[in-house]
């Protein structure tokens, strides 16, 4: 079904590698196109509770891959943007689940866009983050200019941005970037004790609250205040917290089934 991707779903868990590893997992188009599937699909499946991405070797994702552009096109940059990356982060931060970044290498220009994009990076110790735009004269894009001042503030983001310094996994945890960082032989166990809890979550809350936080964004305290009162309507409507209460009252831990 994949030519460029491996999409696996195991137990609510589902994983998408970048698999090309030879290149460190550059996007060309049939890895963009394909990505873009690959999250429809993820949306869809009821089964699934919890997206994992990652790459497939050495590399997390190491952006575009520039021996693929097509240099003879003026509108490259626009339509590259406009028809891959953008819907692309568009689609991760609509997707009701949460995703992990499974950070097991090098996250460079969209590549790093990318994990910013998702919910939780669960680094390894060797990884490292970089807005490599700048080197050859770009700026950033799919959703960087947005995702990284909010994390760590104007200046740091402006430094990382027009510096392109290399962020190790370490320096992004302590600048908030990161969630945790291990071991790259405890990457997998780290990841898998964050997918265990997300796959038997209340799913239809958790993708609400990231509706509610991604609207905070750009919203006032009293539209938010408004949104959560819509909000809490709907998910005191669910099935799961029907089961959440009654766990509560019966003094048991609830099984929720992310409906």
């Amino acid at each position: 079904m994949y030519e460029f991707l491996k999409y696996e779903l195991n137990d609510g868990v589902c994983t998408i590698t970048f698999n090309r590893p030879d290149f460190y997992n550059a996007f060309n188009d049939g890895i963009s196109y394909e990505f873009q599937k690959a999250l429809k699909e993820a949306g869809k499946d009821d089964e699934v509770r919890v997206v994992v991405i990652t790459g497939e070797g050495k590399a997390f994702c190491s952006g575009q891959d520039l021996k693929s552009a097509r240099d003879e096109d003026d509108r490259m940059f626009y339509n590259s943007l406009e028809k891959r990356y953008n819907p692309i982060i568009r689609a991760m931060r609509k997707l009701p689940k949460p995703i992990i970044a499974r950070l097991n290498g090098v996250a460079a220009g969209a590549g790093c866009s990318l994990a910013l994009a998702s919910d939780m990076i669960i680094a390894a110790e060797s990884s490292k983050m970089i807005e490599v735009f700048i080197n050859i004269g770009l700026v950033p894009d799919s959703g960087s200019s947005f995702f990284l001042p909010n994390l760590v503030g104007y200046q740091k983001a402006f430094e990382l941005c027009a510096m392109g310094t290399k962020v190790s996994a370490q320096e992004a945890y302590e600048l908030g970037i990161v969630n945790k960082v291990v071991k790259d032989d405890e990457l997998d166990e780290a990841v898998k004790s964050y997918t265990d809890y997300f796959a038997k979550a209340p799913t239809k809350s958790i993708g609400m609250i990231k509706k509610m936080l991604n609207k905070a964004a750009t919203s006032s305290l009293d539209e938010m205040l408004e949104y959560e009162k819509y909000s809490q309507q709907i998910a005191g409507t669910s099935e799961d917290y029907k089961e959440g209460k009654q766990a509560f009252l019966d003094k048991r831990k609830p099984e929720f089934k992310g409906k």
